[in-house]
Order: C-alpha cells, then structure tokens, then sequence
C-alpha cells in the first residue's frame, strides 16, 4: 500500500522544480545573447529592448548561473527522493 507523500517531500520535490525552471531560462538567456537581427529595412530590435539588468554578480555569467541552479535542483529532487524512500 503505498502511504501518502509526505509535506515535506513536496515542498523539496518544488523547490527543485522552481530552481531547475529558473536555472534552465537562465541558461536560455545566457546562450542567446545574440545581436538583433536586421529584416530587409527593419530593425528587429525596435520592437524589442534587451534588459542590461544583471540577475547575478558580473563575475558569474547567467549561463553558468543557470547551470548551477539546474544542478541544485537535481541535487534536491535526489535527496527528496532519498528523503522518501528513508521515511518508508
């Protein structure tokens, strides 16, 4: 019979969820930091402006920040896991 998961479980099982998301658009970010594309006489970037907000310091790029928020959530669902398994 399988026993209900515990409330604890669930928030570690969201809080590697959120820092996976997050840790995978900051990655995204991070590898597109391309310059804007020119359309015949349009300029693609009139539509659009890119933020110069910084999400971390300087010295890590968000690419890297992203990474290590995807392998944080990784290691956090693992020890729900464990932290489940424990409990049973």
């Amino acid at each position: 019979m399988n026993r209900p998961v515990p409330r604890r479980t669930a928030v570690l099982y969201a809080i590697s969820a959120s820092c996976a998301a997050i840790g995978a658009l900051l990655w995204v970010r991070g590898r597109t930091g391309s310059p804007p594309r020119v359309y015949g006489s349009f300029l693609a970037a009139d539509g659009y402006t890119s933020s110069a907000w910084r999400v971390w310091s300087p010295a890590v790029p968000e690419e890297r920040l992203g990474l290590y928020l995807i392998a944080a959530g990784l290691v956090l669902a693992v020890a729900a896991r464990l932290f489940s398994v424990r409990r049973d």
